[in-house]
C-alpha cells in the first residue's frame, strides 16, 4: 500500500493514503486512471517534445520519469544514467524517488525496483502521487486547499448553472454538465449552455472533452464512455482531469478575487444603509409617540365627581402597565441599535452616522426624560385631585347638615320675634315674656358658633373650588341675611319689653329656672345628636383610635346628663305641682321658654339611639383601616425584599461589566443567562404591582413600613433591564472589534486587564493620566510627562504619546486622531475606544484604493467599466447597487456607457480615508 504523507497538507494527504487497492484493481477504474494519468503526463512530457505510449512500460528505465519531474517543477535533476543495464534503470528511478521526496513527500512501500519491474498498480500510485503534489497540493480556495479547494472552487464557478451541483469528484460529472459549465463561466463564446440537457450525458461530456482539448490546450484525458460507461467514475481521474481545467482558468481567479472584495464592501454598505433606516423609523415613531403621550399627561383639567377621577387614575394604571413598557423597549432597543451601528461604521472604515436632526440618542432621551417628568407630575395632581375631592364630599356633606339643623332651629322665630302679644298681656305675662325673650337670646348667642362654623364651610368650599359653590353660596347668604334679621328683631322686641317691664313685676323662678336649665341642656342635646350624626374620614389606625376613645370619653358622660335631665324634669313637675296647688292661670305652658319636657326627653331618646350607631360606625371603619395596614404590611414585605434585590443585581451587573472572566463568548453567555435570570423575576414585580393597585383602590396614601414607591420599584426594575442590555451590547461590539481587527483572546484578556487596573474609580472609563499609565503598561513609550502631573494629557502630550508609538502626523492629523479617542471632548476613554486605538494600526480592512483597484480589475485595467461586465462579475443585486450609484465615465478615453468607478470608491468611504 502507498502512504503518501506531505508536510503542510498532511491532514487531506493522509487521507489520500487511504485509497483502496481492490479499487485499482478493478478493470474500468485502471482503465480510466491510465488513460487519464498518461494524457496527463503528456500534457506535460510534449513540452519537452516527447510522449508516453504505456504508463508502465514506458517509466521502467526513468528517463522520461525524470523528465516529467524537471518539466513539471521547473528544476534540475541529477544526470541520468545512459546504460540500459537493471542497475542503470534502478540507479535513474531512485533520482526521480529521491526527489519526490525531497519535496516533502514520503514514499513508504514502494522502491525503483516496483517500477522497473513494471509494476502497475505501484507506478499508477506513484504518478497520482505525483499528481497530488504538483497539480492539486497548492489549489487554494477561500482558506481551503488541495482537494477540499479544488471542490469549492468548482462549487463557486458552477453555482449560477441549473442542473449542475457538485458536491464530489465521481457521480456529480457523469451528466457533463459540470464541465460545460466550467468552460461557459470563463469562456461563454465556447459553448451554448442553454441547449445542454441533463438526460444526454454522451453528448455534454463529448462537447466538453472537445472543446477544452480544441481550445483550451487540455488534452483528452477519458472518453465520455469510460464516464457514462461506470456506476462511479474514478475519482482520481476525475480530480485531475478537473485539475487541468482550474490551471487553465487560474488566471481567471484575480477577477474572482476582486468582484469578492467589492461584494463585501457592497454588502456592508448596504446593510449599514437598511440599519440607518431601521434607526431613523423607529426614532421618528418614538418621538411621535411621546409626542402624542405628553400633551395627555400634560392635562391638568379637573373633574367633578369622585367616580370621573377615578376612570382618570384607572387610564393612568393601564398606560403604566400596557402602553409605556414596550416604548421602553424599544427605546433601549433604539439605544443598541445605534451603538451597534457606530460599532459597524468604525469597523468598516464607514464615517460615523449622523441621525436626522431632532433623532440623535440625545435627543430621544431628553424627550423621554420630559415624558417622565410629565408622568410623575401627573400621577401627582391625579391624587391629590382625588385627595381635594374627597375632602370636598365631606365638607359639602357637613355643610347640608349644619344648615338643615340652623334652619330647623330659626323655623318660626321671626314671626315670633314680631308678635305683639305683649301689648294684651298682664303684668305676670310680661314679665314672663321679658324672661322668655332672655332665654331667647342666650339660645340665640349660643347659636352663634353654629353660624359661623356654617360660613367657615362654605369659604373653605369655595376655596377649594367645589363644583356646587354657587348653590351654596345661595344657602349661606340666605342663612347669614336670616341671622342679622333676628339680631335686629331680637333687638327691637327687647327694648319692647323693657318699656313694658315697669308694668310686669310677676315672675314664677320656677318657670325661670326650668328655662335657664332647659335651654344648655338642650342645646348640649343638639349638639350631642349633631357629633353623633357627623360623617368622618381618618386614614390610619390611631386616627380612628382617636375617635373611639372620644367617643368613650362622651359615654362616660351620660350618667351625670341623665342627672341633669332628671333635675329639669324635677324643676317642671315642680311648677305643675305649683300651678295645681294655687291654681295659676299658666294656660300649661312655661312663659320663659318653649322647651317642654317632652321634647326633652324625646331628644334624651335621640341622643340614647345614636349611641351604639355611632359604635357600630366606629368597628366598622376600626375594621377598614385594619385591612389597610394589612395592605401596607402586605406591600412593605414585598417591597422590602424587591427593592435591595435590585440594588444587588445592578452592583452585580456593574461588578461583571468590570471582572470579565473567560472569553468574550463565555462573558456574553453569561450575562444572557443573567439577563434571563432577571427575566424571570418579572412575575414578583407584577404581583408588587397587583397589591399597588389594591393600596390605591383602598385611597391608601402613605406606607410607614417601607422607603420603596412603587415607582421606585419600576424605575429600578427600568434601570436594571436597560442596564443588564447595554452591557451585553458592549460585550457584543467588544466581538466584533475583535474578529474584526485580528486581536487574539490574550491580547483581548490583556488589554481588559491593563483597562480594569487602571481604572481604579471603577467608572469603566479612564482619565487622559490613567490612559497614558495603561499605555505604558502595554509597552508603550510615550515619553515622560513627570514635570505635569495633571491627571490628564494636553494635546501637545498626546501628540508626543503617538510620534514616540510610530505616528508621523501634521496638526490635522494630530487633530483627528484626537477627535477618534475622545470624539466629544469629554476628557476620558471608554474602554471600546481603547481596543479600536490598540488595534487599529493592525486591523485588515479595506480601504476606498483597495477597492478602487478591484475595480479596475474587473474592468481589464481601463479607468472605466461597463455595466455588462459589473453585472457579469457581480451578483445581480449588487451589480444594479453599483451601476445606479456610478456617475457617467468624462475621461479622454470615454466611451458611450462607460462608469466612473474611481469617485464611487471614493464615495463608499466619505471624504476622509484612514
Amino acid at each position: 500500500m502507498l502512504l503518501y504523507n506531505a508536510q503542510q497538507k498532511n491532514d487531506y494527504m493522509q487521507q489520500e493514503d487511504d485509497w483502496d487497492r481492490d479499487m485499482l484493481l478493478d478493470p474500468a477504474w485502471e482503465k480510466q486512471q491510465r488513460k487519464t494519468f498518461t494524457a496527463w503526463c503528456n500534457s506535460h512530457l510534449r513540452k519537452a517534445g516527447t510522449q508516453i505510449e504505456n504508463i508502465e512500460e514506458d517509466f521502467r528505465d526513468g528517463l522520461k520519469l525524470m523528465l516529467l519531474l524537471e518539466v513539471i517543477s521547473g528544476e534540475r535533476l541529477a544526470k541520468p544514467e545512459r546504460g540500459k543495464m537493471r542497475v542503470h534503470k534502478i540507479s535513474n528511478v531512485n533520482k526521480a524517488l529521491d526527489f519526490i521526496a525531497s519535496k516533502g513527500v514520503k514514499l513508504v512501500s514502494i522502491g525503483a525496483e516496483e517500477i522497473v519491474d513494471g509494476n502497475a498498480k505501484m507506478t499508477l500510485g506513484m504518478i497520482w502521487t505525483i499528481i497530488l503534489r504538483f497539480a492539486i497540493q497548492d489549489i487554494s480556495v477561500e482558506e481551503t486547499s488541495a482537494k477540499e479547494g479544488l471542490l469549492l472552487w468548482c462549487q463557486r464557478k458552477t453555482a449560477p448553472y441549473k442542473n449542475v451541483n457538485i458536491q464530489n469528484f465521481h457521480i456529480s460529472w457523469k451528466d457533463g454538465l459540470g464541465f460545460c459549465a466550467l468552460i461557459h463561466r470563463h469562456r461563454p463564446e465556447l459553448i451554448d449552455y442553454g441547449k445542454l440537457r441533463k438526460d444526454d450525458p454522451m453528448t455534454n461530456l463529448n462537447t466538453a472533452f472537445d472543446v477544452a482539448e480544441k481550445y483550451l490546450d487540455i488534452p483528452k484525458m477519458l472518453d465520455a464512455e469510460d464516464i457514462v460507461g461506470t456506476a462511479r467514475p474514478d475519482e482520481k481521474a476525475i480530480m485531475t482531469y478537473v485539475s487541468s481545467f482550474y490551471h487553465a482558468f487560474s488566471g481567471a481567479q484575480k477577477a474572482e478575487t476582486a468582484a469578492n472584495r467589492i461584494c463585501k464592501v457592497l454588502a456592508v454598505n448596504q446593510e449599514n444603509e437598511q440599519l440607518m433606516e431601521d434607526y431613523e423609523k423607529l426614532a421618528s415613531d418614538l418621538l411621535e409617540w411621546i409626542r402624542r403621550t405628553i400633551p395627555w399627561l400634560e392635562n391638568r383639567v379637573p373633574e367633578n365627581t369622585m367616580q370621573a377621577m377615578q376612570q382618570k387614575l384607572e387610564d393612568f394604571r393601564d398606560y403604566r402597565r400596557l402602553h409605556k413598557p414596550p416604548k421602553v423597549q424599544e427605546k433601549c432597543q433604539l439605544e443598541i441599535n445605534f451603538n451597534t451601528l457606530q460599532t459597524k461604521l468604525r469597523l468598516s472604515n464607514r464615517p460615523a452616522f449622523m441621525p436626522s436632526e431632532g433623532k440623535m440618542v440625545s435627543d430621544i432621551s431628553s424627550a423621554w426624560g420630559s415624558l417622565e417628568g410629565a408622568e410623575k407630575g401627573y400621577e401627582e395632581w391625579l391624587l391629590n385631585e382625588i385627595r381635594r375631592l374627597e375632602r370636598l364630599d365631606h365638607l359639602a356633606e357637613k355643610f347640608r347638615q349644619k344648615a338643615a339643623i340652623h334652619e330647623a332651629w330659626t323655623d318660626g322665630k321671626e314671626e315670633m320675634l314680631q308678635h305683639k302679644d305683649y301689648e294684651t298681656a298682664s303684668l305676670s305675662d310680661i314679665k314672663a315674656l321679658l324672661k322668655k325673650h332672655e332665654a331667647f337670646e342666650s339660645d340665640l348667642a349660643a347659636h352663634q358658633d353654629r353660624v359661623e362654623q356654617i360660613a367657615a364651610i362654605a369659604q373653605e368650599l369655595n376655596e377649594l373650588e367645589y363644583y356646587d359653590s354657587p348653590s351654596v353660596n345661595a344657602r349661606c347668604q340666605q342663612i347669614c341675611d336670616q341671622w342679622d334679621s333676628l339680631g335686629v328683631l331680637t333687638q327691637k322686641r327687647s327694648e319692647a319689653l323693657q318699656r313694658t317691664e315697669k308694668l310686669l313685676e310677676t315672675i314664677d323662678q320656677l318657670y325661670l329656672e326650668f328655662a335657664k336649665r332647659a335651654a344648655p341642656f338642650n342645646n348640649w342635646m343638639e349638639g350631642a345628636m349633631e357629633d353623633l350624626q357627623d360623617t368622618f374620614i381618618v386614614h390610619t389606625i390611631e386616627e380612628i383610635q382617636g375617635l373611639s376613645t372620644a367617643h368613650e370619653q362622651f359615654k362616660a358622660t351620660l350618667p351625670e346628663a341623665d342627672k341633669e335631665r332628671q333635675a329639669i324634669l324635677g324643676i317642671h313637675n315642680e311648677i305643675a305641682k305649683i300651678v295645681q296647688t294655687y291654681h295659676v292661670n299658666m294656660a300649661g305652658t312655661n312663659p320663659y321658654t318653649t322647651i317642654n319636657p317632652q321634647e326633652i326627653n324625646a331628644k334624651w331618646d335621640k341622643v340614647r339611639q345614636l349611641v351604639p350607631q355611632r359604635d357600630q360606625a366606629l368597628i366598622e371603619e376600626h375594621a377598614r383601616q385594619q385591612n389597610n395596614e394589612r395592605l401596607r404590611r402586605q406591600f412593605a414585605n414585598q417591597a422590602n425584599v424587591i427593592g435591595p434585590w435590585i440594588q444587588t443585581k445592578m452592583e452585580e451587573i456593574g461588578r461583571i461589566s468590570i471582572e470579565m472572566h473567560g472569553t468574550l463568548e463565555d462573558q456574553l453567555t453569561h450575562l444572557r443567562q443573567y439577563e434571563k435570570n432577571i427575566v424571570n423575576y418579572k412575575p414578583k414585580i407584577d404581583q408588587l404591582e397587583g397589591d399597588h393597585q389594591l393600596i390605591q383602590e383602598a385611597l391608601i396614601f402613605d406606607n410607614k413600613h417601607t422607603n420603596y414607591t412603587m415607582e421606585h420599584i419600576r424605575v429600578g426594575w427600568e434601570q436594571l433591564l436597560t442596564t443588564i442590555a447595554r452591557t451585553i451590547n458592549e460585550i457584543e461590539n467588544q466581538i466584533l472589534t475583535r474578529d474584526a481587527k485580528g486581536i487574539s483572546q490574550d491580547q483581548m484578556n490583556e488589554f481588559r486587564a491593563s483597562f480594569n487596573h487602571f481604572d481604579r474609580d471603577h467608572s469603566g472609563t479612564l482619565g487622559a493620566e490613567e490612559f497614558k499609565a495603561c499605555l505604558i503598561s502595554l509597552g508603550f513609550d510615550i515619553g515622560n510627562d513627570a514635570q505635569k502631573r495633571t491627571g490628564m494629557m494636553d494635546a501637545e502630550d498626546f501628540r508626543a504619546c503617538l510620534i514616540s508609538m510610530g505616528y508621523n502626523m501634521g496638526e490635522a492629523e494630530f487633530a483627528r486622531i484626537m477627535s477618534i479617542v475622545d470624539p466629544n471632548r469629554l476628557g476620558v476613554i471608554t474602554f471600546q475606544a481603547f481596543i479600536d486605538f490598540m488595534s487599529r494600526e493592525t486591523a485588515d480592512t479595506d480601504t476606498a484604493d483597495q477597492v478602487m483597484t478591484s475595480f479596475k480589475v474587473l474592468a481589464g485595467d481601463k479607468n472605466y467599466i461597463l455595466a455588462d461586465e459589473l453585472r457579469r462579475e457581480l451578483p445581480p443585486d449588487q451589480a444594479e447597487y453599483c451601476i445606479a450609484r456610478m456617475m457617467p465615465y468624462t475621461g479622454p478615453d470615454a466611451i458611450p456607457g462607460a462608469l466612473d468607478y474611481m469617485s464611487f470608491s471614493t464615495a463608499l468611504y466619505g471624504e476622509s480615508d484612514l
